[in-house]
């Protein structure tokens, strides 16, 4: 009897143990059939990877890469490849563990060049000196060391906003080089305050060039194009884009206010291939607590920082500061952290900024805090190494012209000198042959 007790128990202890094993195979191989590393990131790798530790059923999953030097096991960034040679190639392995059971699979990842040899820069704003109806129109100006600013084209547009827009007017240009290093986006809010007032606009600007001189554009009116959810709106400000490595796409995002409701959010889109309109109906990408405006994404080390121009308000709701904040977010799908602590050397004077950008200066760790001071025709900065602590003293442009919020890139003296053949201006420093 107790002979055939035991090879009972033991046939459930194998069954169980039987079934264990294949619940946890199925678990594993879930997850790993689930595991992905975006397009985005794999093809050209200038960030750290996303990489996901355990799976959706619970296996651990740890990773192994077959070229630690540049990228770690734990997806760090270490080196980018040299740009005088072939792009690295390296295999982020996973392995996927659920009980007794382990399944592996690997990804091909490409990693990006060093940054390009940039030795100038080029700003795309609106002017704030001249007659309002002249204004609202986007220009360029140059520089060799991102201080001193010599305004193209006589400091004229460098295109008419009849040409580009919905409403005759542009406003808030904010330029982009792409991923491939030779494509350039510009976005800018579609508004003639001088024509209609600021009572009212309902889209923005898209631009896309090859070169920096023949644009192509379309302008989104997001009243008509989606009239369901945007129907009541009032205005749509300061558009940006930056690259969502995640998607692979470029992601376009702006501040929303609807006629019936006085808070000021972030709302966001993926542009479409040709840069000329929305994939999908913008959605809310970020609510700060008291409203925002004039948004500002730069990555870096991992995390998305977000600047923005925000406020304080007292229990009643009254604003009783205002200047330069950011939040930070692992994701641009968020969740973003809000910081309320203010970053411009001016909140604390109730000087009033806004249209805050921040750019990293070429072949160096420090970043620009550049911001306008709007009431006083003054375009200011403060630096920063790592994004959080920004040099006390603000200093001044120098320039021929008077920009209104606008946005900085890098350049080559290759396209500086593209750009002075079309509209002249470009300073003598980046004509020259070294």
């Amino acid at each position: 009897m107790e002979k055939y007790i035991f090879k009972y128990l033991l046939t459930i202890v194998l069954l169980v143990s039987i079934s264990e094993n294949s619940q946890a195979q199925n678990k594993a191989k879930i997850d790993a059939a689930a595991l992905n590393i975006p397009t985005g990131y794999a093809n050209n790798l200038h960030w750290d990877l996303p990489l996901d530790t355990v799976g959706k059923n619970g296996s651990i999953i740890t990773w192994k890469s077959s070229n630690p030097a540049y990228v770690s096991d734990k997806g760090k960034l270490l080196k980018l490849s040299p740009r005088n040679a072939i792009k690295k190639k390296l295999k982020m392995t996973a392995l996927i563990t659920s009980g007794n059971i382990q399944v592996k699979k690997s990804f091909d990842v490409t990693v990006a060049y060093q940054e390009m040899p940039l030795q100038g820069y080029l700003f795309s704003y609106f002017e704030g000196s001249g007659p309002r109806d002249k204004d609202e129109q986007i220009r360029f100006g140059v520089s060799a060391d991102a201080v001193t600013w010599s305004a193209l084209n006589k400091n004229q547009p460098i295109i008419p906003s009849e040409l580009i827009s919905g409403t005759g007017g542009v406003r808030d240009p904010h330029i982009l080089r792409g991923e491939d290093e030779k494509s350039f986006y510009m976005v800018a809010t579609d508004m003639s305050t001088a024509k209609n007032g600021w009572g009212h606009n309902p889209g923005i600007v898209m631009l896309k060039s090859g070169n920096l001189i023949d644009w192509k554009h379309g302008f989104i009116d997001l009243e008509k194009v989606y009239p369901t959810k945007f129907k009541n709106i009032q205005w749509v400000w300061a558009p940006q884009t930056i690259y969502d490595p995640a998607a692979g796409k470029y992601l376009v995002y702006f501040t929303v206010k609807f006629k019936d409701d006085l808070k000021l959010d972030f709302y966001s889109a993926y542009a479409n291939a040709d840069f000329n309109a929305f994939e999908n109906e913008p959605k809310l990408m970020f609510s700060p607590k008291y409203g925002a405006i004039d948004g500002d994404i730069i990555y870096k080390d991992g995390l998305y920082h977000f600047f923005f121009k925000g406020n304080t308000k007292d229990e009643n709701g009254k604003e009783y500061k205002n200047g330069i904040r950011q939040a930070i977010g692992k994701s641009l799908e968020g969740p973003w952290v809000e910081d309320f602590n203010y970053l411009d050397a001016y909140s604390a004077k109730k000087i009033v900024v806004e249209g805050s950008s921040v750019f990293k200066l070429n072949n160096s760790d420090t970043y620009i805090l550049m911001y306008d001071l709007y009431t006083n025709k003054r375009y200011e900065f403060q630096r920063s190494k790592d994004l959080y602590q920004f040099t006390p003293t603000p200093e001044s442009f120098t320039k021929n012209f008077f920009p209104r919020h606008g946005s900085i890139i890098g350049i080559t003296k290759e396209e500086a000198k593209r750009l002075n053949e079309k509209w002249g201006g470009v300073p003598e420093l980046l004509l020259k042959n070294n």
